[in-house]
């Protein structure tokens, strides 16, 4: 069945407006890599817990590592419109971070295929973020998560993009 295609730049609503699955089966199988990051921000001694590894339920950085890498593999079942992607590679660095105090992810997602891992690497980046507030929480349930965005992608039609300078905290 065809879906009429509109000139809007929102490619999930038909010319109806009505939300769809966009159709990648034309798009040629492309070598597509996407890197987004964020944030969390703590107190000095929720960080302090980190680096040492004495958080009271472990090892706060691999435990989101792992959290990360797990939410990529599943983000069409948390993204209502996102197809299923054969992720090739899946990636996190977590980085603390002193002034001011915070912990840095960086998720990396690749796959060869017709559609693009942005969505995937956004997702590992915020349940990683997640999941270092569910770990500290009983340190420190003022930690914010934030800035979280795209850095790059690349591959596909629309071919690559690299984000600017980080914009100012809000």
């Amino acid at each position: 069945m065809d879906t009429p295609t509109t000139s809007s730049p929102l490619t999930h609503f038909d010319a109806q407006g009505q939300a769809h699955m966009v159709d990648v089966g034309a798009k040629a199988a492309t070598h597509r890599i996407a890197v987004a990051e964020g944030r969390i921000r703590m107190q000095p001694a929720t960080l302090a817990l980190i680096r040492q590894g004495s958080a009271k339920k472990g090892d706060v950085l691999g435990v989101a590592r792992i959290a990360g890498i797990m939410a990529a593999k599943r983000t069409s079942d948390l993204i209502p419109l996102c197809h299923p992607v054969a992720l090739t590679r899946v990636a996190l660095e977590l980085e603390p971070e002193d002034e001011p105090p915070a912990v840095r992810v960086r998720a990396t997602a690749e796959t060869v295929g017709p559609t693009g891992v942005e969505m995937e690497a956004l997702t590992a980046v915020q349940v990683a973020l997640l999941t270092i507030y569910d770990m500290c929480k009983a340190a420190d349930r003022g930690m914010v998560i934030g800035d979280v965005r795209l850095l790059e992608k690349h591959g596909g039609k629309s071919g690559s993009f690299v984000a600017g300078p980080r914009p100012p905290a809000v």
